[in-house]
């Protein structure tokens, strides 16, 4: 069940196209749970052992209840969530088609490293969408489980067979270049979205400077994700 939102001093109400952002931004963020909660449903099945099993299980149950907090506030907002997430099915199902893991492990890393990038996107723009909608884009952006899973269970194969690292190396750089151009390919084209990065009525934006130092903390993270995997950047 969803929280409701505060009804007076509508943060909507001087401002369609902040409102359009907003639904915009929901829409991208419960399609990506959506297909999150699936990839993770099907990974379970290649899983080694029942126990982990039962951890990608529980990580794609708290993806469908992401989903379904999202499309409560879109419902909510007067939005028909299908029509919300409609402009985000092809940009993500094409970054999922160009980054089919192989096997278990590239599963993990694409969960960890390529979903990292697209969750601190998103992260980075919630600075500037109203406290409300900031507190629930954050809520479903936090961690339920698969960072420690997934480092974890890297770390282990690698342990056990050295020679894994370089291949899930390359495939952790190949998964940051395909999420960031598929990060700036969903705020270039879709203007309501890409305002909020540059501001609208009564919001401020960011200048070109802090953008430079957006995608600068967003290649950080990477590096800082890949470490904690055991795996060079």
């Amino acid at each position: 069940m969803t929280e409701s939102a505060p009804v007076a001093g509508d943060a909507f109400s001087d401002d369609p196209t902040y409102r359009a952002a907003v639904v915009d931004l929901l829409g991208a963020l419960a399609y990506g749970s959506l297909t999150a909660f699936s990839r993770l449903a099907a990974d379970a099945e290649m899983a080694p052992n029942p126990p982990a099993k039962a951890a990608l299980a529980r990580v794609a149950v708290a993806e469908f209840l992401h989903y379904e907090a999202l499309a409560g506030r879109l419902t909510e907002m007067g939005a028909d969530p299908d029509v919300a997430i409609d402009p985000f099915i092809a940009p993500i199902d094409e970054f999922h088609d160009r980054t089919k893991p192989t096997g278990w492990l590239e599963g993990l890393v694409k969960a960890y490293v390529g979903d990292g990038i697209a969750t601190d996107f998103y992260r980075e723009i919630s600075a500037y969408v109203d406290p409300w909608t900031q507190k629930l884009v954050r809520s479903v952006l936090q961690d339920v489980g698969q960072a420690e899973f997934a480092v974890r269970a890297v770390r282990e194969a690698i342990e056990a067979d050295p020679k894994v690292a370089g291949r899930l190396a390359l495939w952790g750089r190949r998964l940051v270049g395909e999420a960031l151009s598929q990060s700036q390919r969903v705020a270039a084209e879709r203007d309501a979205l890409a305002s909020l990065l540059v501001g609208g009525i009564n919001r401020p934006g960011a200048d070109l400077a802090e953008m430079g130092r957006m995608f600068a903390r967003l290649t950080d993270e990477h590096i800082r994700r890949m470490g904690l995997l055991g795996l060079s950047a």
